[in-house]
């Protein structure tokens, strides 16, 4: 497997959720570096209020309302932009970049206007030893099984 960074990304209707499918690929975990959300509609001349959450859990992370106790959120993401010219675009995430990611991630996304929310994104695989992957996989397992 190259040891390239990849981008996974697309357009999820607000209030949703989605999986975020890895596969199984031996040897290796995957990490999140980068996490972004953007507006899908009328981007310079609406007001965009979207987050999303990916979890690697059972259940999703409310992305409103993210608990950072919750060891499977592992990536928050929000996008705040103004109609008026005086206040600048926010883009704020938080990620958990020491998470390997073993398994599907969940991520729910939310726009308060109701449209769908524009995500990506970027993770960078990790080549694991048999020990290693053990590991990755138990913690994965123990989070999951919360």
């Amino acid at each position: 497997m190259p040891t390239e960074e990849f981008v996974m990304r697309g357009q999820t209707a607000s209030a949703t959720e989605e999986i975020l499918n890895f596969g199984m690929k031996d040897g290796y975990a995957f990490r999140l570096i980068e996490f972004e959300v953007y507006p899908s509609t009328n981007v310079a001349t609406t007001e965009f209020e979207g987050v999303a959450a990916l979890t690697a859990a059972k259940v999703a992370e409310d992305p409103i309302n993210p608990n950072f106790s919750n060891e499977g959120l592992i990536g928050t993401a929000a996008c705040l932009v103004s109609a008026s010219s005086i206040n600048p675009a926010t883009n704020i995430s938080v990620i958990n970049d020491t998470y390997l990611i073993s398994q599907n991630l969940i991520l729910s996304c939310r726009d308060t206007s109701g449209n769908p929310v524009n995500w990506q994104c970027k993770f960078k695989p990790v080549k694991l030893t048999d020990a290693g992957q053990a590991n990755v996989n138990y913690r994965q397992f123990s989070v999951f099984d919360d």
